[in-house]
């Protein structure tokens, strides 16, 4: 009786003096009480197109959501004055949640407040006691910091890879040939967006026209990883240089380039034959800082070496550059003087990494024949080089495709220089070969059989006869060292099973570019062999069905041969 008498005596209260503030009341649903919001308060990065919802403890009536009873208000600071705008939208109601979608995006960077007024009511007429308010913040925009080409770059290379660097990490998938276009006037260019780091890369299908204005545009669809788009439509234009002006297409080491080794020849490749004689001392220089390193340029199809006298310093940078003093063939000069940079690594304790020099561009170097039977096999970011082999003796391509590449053949006519360049890679390649099998410091651990399920640390290994990777996977430690390298001297034949085992493993560091299979006759990589490392073999290399190689396949003597479906890649 006395509990009846208790709820007659509160709802005597509510009938008489309206629902009043009282926390018993809440409870009990008497009074609207707003339980959560979306965004909840103080949130910050919120997305842009974020719709705003409050949830209450009992449906709220419709009728009293109005722009008068609901406000929501940004403050931004715009040239150091407090700015605030009401934000205009529409309301839904699901049960106990009124949802207020804005008519526009939000505003990037700002601070948001919501109030709801007393004017809200409940579905039985109860007012909202007080008002209720509560903030909420933005994410920033992300933006374009830097392009490359610049805008407005002339004398840009037809080969070019368009890139723009953004503030902040983007959600990759909202990179795509949709957001990230290149055209010609009107016309669109067609190629690859890819994204890493904060780069999107766009890479054109075919080499751009010469002397040609292109422009480049990341429109607002280009999203942070937060789902906030970049404020407006970036847009720059560049020019591409003209078809009979030189310049600098591949270098090595490559610009940024980390770990780079003491005895480095430094190359640089040209788009056509230049004149050797305007690649000197004086044109082609490397320096620490301001001080000039001494070396000897030499120049040979369409790349120039320069070859430091001494061994250079350890864990420092150098700063390559060719100037406009060189010149093409016909006299034409560099539009601009190509600088690039990189950075040597530590002090080994092991051997140097044999220098390839030329051949080191090819992916694959053969001397009889280059042949994919079947299936879509691919070479990544090198060429495809037969000499004294003639055209006619590459076959199989397509279905193989060569991307950031191109084949190279002894009787080729274009570009001029070619058979001298396939030349001296073949020379390169001897001298490598022969480097490689006489490397004697430090003294080499001898090694017989197969090598599968064994870890070995950097150094030389020497084998009498035939080596076999088959029962397990090899490993190859690096311990740390990005230097760290590896020399097998084979005297006989190189196989690799593949499959379950007989794959090559890296660990601690270790890099498939400082990796050297010296192989007195033939290398065969087996079924679906995971491989890491370059070939110097004396006669011919053979890569079985579904083998990938991050390496290179450098035969001297006869044919390279892939099976099916593999892939070569640069180290």
């Amino acid at each position: 009786m006395r509990r009846l008498l208790a709820t007659l005596t509160i709802a005597s209260v509510v009938l008489m003096s309206g629902c009043k503030k009282d926390e018993y009341l809440a409870k009990v649903g008497i009074c609207p009480v707003v339980v959560s919001t979306i965004p909840a308060n103080q949130a910050v990065g919120i997305p842009l197109d974020q719709t705003i919802s409050v949830t209450f403890n009992e449906q709220m009536n419709p009728a009293t959501f109005t722009s008068e009873s609901f406000i929501l208000q940004g403050t931004a600071v715009i040239a150091g004055t407090k700015a605030a705008t009401v934000v205009t939208g529409a309301f839904t109601f699901n049960d106990k949640t009124v949802i207020f979608t804005p008519s526009s995006p939000l505003t990037a960077n700002t601070t948001f407040t919501g109030t709801v007024k007393t004017a809200v009511k409940d579905s039985t007429g109860n007012a909202l006691q007080a008002d209720f308010v509560w903030s909420f913040t933005t994410g920033l925009s992300p933006n374009v910091v830097t392009t490359d080409p610049l805008d407005n770059a002339l004398g840009v290379v037809l080969n070019k890879v368009v890139i723009a660097n953004f503030s902040v990490p983007m959600n990759p998938l909202t990179l795509t040939a949709t957001t990230y276009t290149l055209k010609q006037g009107t016309t669109s260019i067609a190629g690859a967006v890819t994204y890493s780091g904060t780069a999107a890369s766009f890479d054109p299908t075919v080499d751009l026209l010469p002397a040609t204005v292109y422009t480049a545009t990341i429109t607002t669809g280009a999203k942070n990883a937060a789902g906030l788009p970049i404020a407006a439509d970036y847009v720059w234009t560049f020019t591409t240089i003209a078809a009979n002006v030189p310049t600098v297409t591949l270098t090595d080491p490559a610009n940024n380039a980390t770990g780079v080794v003491l005895n480095k020849t430094v190359t640089a490749n040209f788009n056509m034959a230049m004149d050797p004689l305007t690649l000197s001392a004086t044109s082609f220089t490397l320096k620490q800082g301001v001080n000039a390193i001494a070396g000897a340029v030499t120049y040979a199809g369409t790349t120039a070496s320069l070859n430091p006298t001494i061994d250079l310093l350890p864990n420092t940078i150098y700063t390559a550059t060719i100037t406009t003093g060189a010149k093409s063939v016909a006299g034409v000069a560099l539009s601009n003087d190509f600088v690039w940079s990189f950075t040597t690594g530590a002090v080994s304790t092991f051997i140097p990494v044999v220098d390839l020099k030329t051949a080191g561009e090819f992916g694959i170097l053969a001397y009889t024949t280059v042949t994919n039977n079947a299936g879509p096999s691919v070479i990544n970011n090198m060429d495809v080089g037969i000499s004294p082999g003639v055209r006619s003796s590459v076959t199989g391509f397509p279905p193989a495709t060569i991307v950031g590449g191109a084949i190279y053949a002894a009787d080729d006519l274009m570009p001029v220089g070619t058979p001298a360049r396939l030349t001296q890679a073949k020379l390169d390649l001897t001298a490598a070969y022969l480097f490689a099998e006489g490397a004697t410091a430090p003294a080499p651990a001898t090694v017989a059989g197969d090598q599968g399920g064994k870890t070995l640390a950097p150094g030389i290994y020497k084998s009498t006869s035939t080596l076999l990777v088959q029962n397990g996977n090899l490993t190859l430690d690096g311990q740390g060292d990005p230097n760290a390298t590896w020399i097998f001297q084979i005297a006989s034949d190189f196989t690799t099973v593949g499959g379950a085992g007989g794959s090559i493993i890296l660990t601690g560091g270790a890099q498939a570019k400082n990796i050297f299979w010296q192989t007195g006759r033939s290398a065969v990589i087996g079924d679906n062999t995971s491989f890491f490392g370059n070939i110097l073999a004396l006669t011919s290399i053979t890569m079985n069905s579904g083998a990938t190689v991050t390496g290179r396949m450098l035969a001297q003597n006869g044919a390279v041969v892939m099976t099916n479906a593999n892939t070569i890649t640069k180290p």
